[in-house]
């Protein structure tokens, strides 16, 4: 009889994966990068639970990194088959999973700021993307479209245009916090090891947000010259 998906999903326990390891979603039963899948564990109580930097103790079981897929595990009990018993679902295990990806990638813009890459401010990103090597243009997700498309026009004059993201995944309060101001609107990510670490963890919340089972974020997003 042969195996199916969310039999040989579930791994042995923790283990250093190396970067460019490949699982098996128990969903979809396609072989990814652990980059692009989540791994959850059953916690003491019984509850199913992410484990998004893959250290949790226990045997595991890896699902493509999505709404849609994480949705469709809940909807065919996915991890009561793979972990062979039964286990807790959470009706908001996909709300929560998203929570704490989104958390991640504040907790790196916040490292970048600490670092010195982090640009705020209008006039200060005006100055960054004339001279600098940027990485990133952030905009607060309700920052005014005025000074979207007069950031946009500085950044399309760059010869880099397409290797810097364009991010509005975050709140203006969620900047704040991030970045320790009050009213961020604009900020722009300067090179650096932190600010790549920042753009891997936004592109995977990208991902989980936006992405269907077969597609794959690029952690530079394309600008577009509309914004």
């Amino acid at each position: 009889m042969l195996a199916r998906p969310h039999d040989i999903a579930v791994d042995g326990g923790t283990r250093k994966s190396a970067p460019g390891t490949q699982r098996l979603c128990a969903v979809t039963g396609e072989v990814r990068p652990i980059e692009e899948l989540t791994r959850f564990v059953v916690a003491p109580d019984g509850s199913v639970v992410p484990d998004l930097k893959r250290r949790l103790p226990g045997r595991g079981i890896w699902i493509t990194a999505t709404r849609h897929a994480l949705r469709a595990a809940m909807a065919r009990n996915t991890f009561a088959r793979g972990f062979k018993r039964d286990v807790r679902v959470a009706s908001d295990l996909v709300a929560t999973t998203e929570g704490l990806i989104e958390r991640a990638a504040l907790d790196a813009l916040a490292i970048c700021h600490k670092a010195g890459k982090v640009a705020i401010g209008f006039a200060n990103v005006e100055a960054v993307l004339a001279r600098a090597r940027v990485v990133a243009l952030l905009n607060a997700a309700q920052a005014a479209p005025d000074g979207v498309r007069k950031l946009a026009a500085a950044l399309h004059h760059r010869a880099d245009v397409a290797e810097i993201a364009v991010v509005d995944a975050f709140t203006s309060a969620q900047l704040d916090l991030a970045l320790g101001r009050s009213n961020v609107v604009h900020a722009a990510l300067l090179a650096g090891p932190e600010s790549e670490t920042f753009l891997a963890r936004h592109a995977r919340l990208e991902r989980f947000r936006t992405g269907s089972e077969g597609a794959v974020t690029a952690s530079r997003p394309m600008y577009n010259a509309g914004l």
